[in-house]
Formats: structure tokens, sequence, C-alpha cells
């Protein structure tokens, strides 16, 4: 094995080229993209990806959830190969780097191997994951998901968007459904770029996020069932206001993320008052508590809290309520092998960096249950994501890119 100098890198102008590029396809209203999976902006985009793929000498893979495959051969046919990708589909109001960064980075690591004349023992996949938003199909990551064992295959095309699309339709309709099985493939090692959608490497100066782990989530929807009433001639002592109590359970649910700090977080996103109306005092609330740990036992005891002193909150107030889990999954600690190869890769290139955990949910999230994976961060200014004034910087793209090039070619096997 030829060993790996700082003389290996990718072409930082071409990647950069390739994103712009990519950005025209599906624009947004205020300078990122609404790319949304299974549009017709999708099966642009994708098909952009395709040719530029095949002109890199690849042959496109597709298997029966959309997931795409674009193979560089390596020099042993019976070694597994190396994967490495994230998603196109963007958020309605995304920016130009959430998942794309990851993909075209996959791409381009295989350009550069063609330009320096570089064969690796393994073979290298540059994959796109169809829907890893879970904008118009939730959940979030699930073709990943299927092809985990996560999700069955039946049951994500039967999923619907607001509409009543259903996904297994719209992902026909637009020509991408693959023959080949999905989950069938076999991985040596997985390895995703991603910008960070935080604010944390921006603010402590660091070139690269060396990604230990992701965070588990938890769901749970709560409904408070109060009283509707009058808002000018019901007297206070005989109001049972839904609204009210909620907003003593969320600051309940904000001190219970406190009491496991730094690592924990929670937070209501999505939000219902019922009958919404401005004279009217709520007589229902529902919103969803999102809790999310690096530690399974956090994510557990920030649950049953809720429960707890949610019930003895509203019961107080002389209401009712009730706790659904709508969604979660458990935390993840990525391969401690990939990660070397990550942390190896920035000091080699001589990249500050540090160790994160991951805020948010990723394809590789999920494929950390079937291979060795790992994933790589990049800054992203003010840790501004899932928003059309999303931006990084040429700069932190090329380390970024550099360091998986490293990674994937150490993992890989540079043959001399």
């Amino acid at each position: 094995m030829t060993s790996l100098g700082q003389n290996l890198k990718i072409n930082g102008d071409r990647l950069w080229e390739s994103l712009m590029e990519m950005a025209k396809v599906g624009p947004g209203i205020a300078g990122g993209n609404n790319r949304q999976t299974l549009t017709d902006e999708d099966a642009e985009g994708r098909a952009l990806f395709q040719k530029w793929c095949e002109d890199a000498g690849c042959t496109m893979g597709l298997d029966q959830m959309g997931n795409m495959f674009a193979r560089r051969e390596g020099t042993d046919p019976d070694a597994l190969p190396v994967y490495v990708g994230s998603h196109l589909d963007t958020q309605p109001t995304g920016g130009k780097y959430d998942g794309v960064l990851g993909v075209l980075a996959g791409l381009e690591l295989i350009r550069s191997l063609n330009d320096m004349n570089v064969k690796t023992k393994h073979p290298i996949v540059a994959t796109n994951f169809t829907n890893e938003e879970g904008t118009r199909y939730a959940p979030a990551m699930l073709s990943s998901g299927v092809f985990a064992g996560i999700h069955t295959q039946d049951w994500a095309y039967n999923v619907e968007d607001a509409e009543g699309k259903k996904f297994g339709d719209e992902l026909k309709r637009i020509g991408w459904r693959g023959e080949e099985e999905v989950g069938a493939r076999k991985m040596h090692a997985f390895f995703e770029l991603h910008i960070e959608q935080g604010p944390i490497l921006e603010a402590e100066g660091k070139d690269i996020g060396v990604v230990t782990h992701g965070q588990g989530l938890s769901w749970t929807q709560v409904t408070i069932t109060g009283r509707d009433a009058h808002t000018g001639s019901t007297p206070m002592p005989m109001r049972r206001n839904a609204g009210l109590a909620m907003a003593r359970v969320l600051e309940a649910v904000d001190e219970i993320a406190w009491s496991h700090a730094p690592s924990a977080v929670g937070a209501a996103g999505h939000i219902d008052v019922y009958p919404n109306s401005r004279n009217v005092i709520p007589g229902k609330v529902v919103f969803t508590v999102d809790f999310r740990s690096p530690e399974l036992e956090v994510i557990e005891d920030m649950e049953l809290r809720l429960r707890e002193e949610g019930k003895d909150i509203v019961e107080a107030m002389d209401m009712q309520i009730e706790f659904e889990k709508v969604g979660g999954f458990d935390p993840v600690k990525f391969d401690e092998t990939c990660v070397t190869a990550v942390r190896s890769a920035a000091d080699r290139l001589g990249y500050s960096h540090l160790d994160i955990i991951s805020g948010a949910g990723h394809d590789a999230c999920w494929i950390n249950r079937v291979a060795p994976t790992a994933m790589i961060m990049c800054p992203c200014v003010d840790g501004l994501s899932h928003n059309e004034a999303e931006e990084i910087s040429k700069d932190w793209a090329e380390a970024g890119g550099n360091v998986l090039f490293h990674a994937v070619l150490e993992t890989a096997e540079i043959v001399s």
C-alpha cells in the first residue's frame, strides 16, 4: 500500500463549481434550493449527478427506493466497496450544501483519483440516498432506513405526502425506481461528509468536526384538554386554559433538558392550539416535545420526567393530559476505526479539528447499523441550515473534501 502524503488532495475549485452548478437545479426564491424529494426538480438533479458520474467512468446502480450508487472499480474484484455520500434532496426553503456537499465530494474524490491515476484495492461508490430530509415524505432518512432494515419497503411505498400522493407512485412517476433489491449491497465502510448545521465549529475556529456520536431522538406528542371559554367574560379563577398549561409544561421541558447539560436538548417545535381564535381561551393544545441526547439513559430519564411532571402540572390545573411517543431513534456511536481514519486524515493534512456529536439525524446514522461508518463535518456560517441563507466557504468545503478523500483512501487502500 502506498503511503498517504499531504500532496494527495481533491480539486477544490471543481468541487465548488459542481456545488454551484447543482444549485441551479430547483432554485429557491432567496438564493437557496427547493429540490424536494421525488419532484421533477429531484429527477433533474439526479440526472445531472448520473451524467457527471458516468463522465468520470463510473457505473450507476439504482435500487427500488431510488438510492443511487456510482461505482469506481478497485483492483480486487472480491473486495467490498467503500461507500461515500449523502443526499441531494432539500427542504422547501433549503440551502445549497445540506446533503449535497457529501454527495458531490464523493464524486470529486473519484474525479481526483482519475486525475492522479491512483488505483485502490477496494471499489469506491459515491451514493445519493432518497428522501433524507423527510419534508415531503415522513420520516426523515426514509430510504437509508429501508436499506438498513429499519422500515419495510412496502410501508415506505405507501407513505403519503400532504396531497395524498404515495412515495412509491411518485418514485415511479419521476423515473427513478430501480430493480435492485434494497439493502442487498454489502459495504466495507461508509463515510458521510456534511455541514455541521450548528454553530460549534465556527465558534471554536475549527476546520473539521470529527463526528464520534449521533444524538438519539425522542418525539412525544402531548395533548392537553381544558375548556373553551370567552376571553373577556370568564373570570380568572374559573378558567381552564390549555394554553397556559402548555406554557408551564414547556417550562418544565426546558428545565429537564438543562438538568442534563451540556449535551442534552429539548423543546417543542410543533404546536397546535384550538380553536385558535383571538377571543377564545384555548380549550385544547397538541404539541410535540423533541428531546435529544447522545446517551440513551438520559433520553429515557427525560421522557419519564416529562410524563410525571407534565401530569402533575396539568392535573393541578384541573385539566387532562395525554402522551404518545410518535418517533425517535437510539443514540449512535460511530465505528472507532473509521472515526480514527477521519481524525488521522485531519492531522495529516494539518487541519484543526474537534470531536463533535451530531445534533441532527443523517443517513450515516442508519447505515451505521449495517456497516462500519463515520461522519465528517465542516463549519457553516452562524450554524444556520434548513434555510436558504445557509452558507459555507469554499475553503471549508475543500478541507472537508480533503479529509474525506484521505479517510476513504486509507480505508480503500491505495495500490502502488
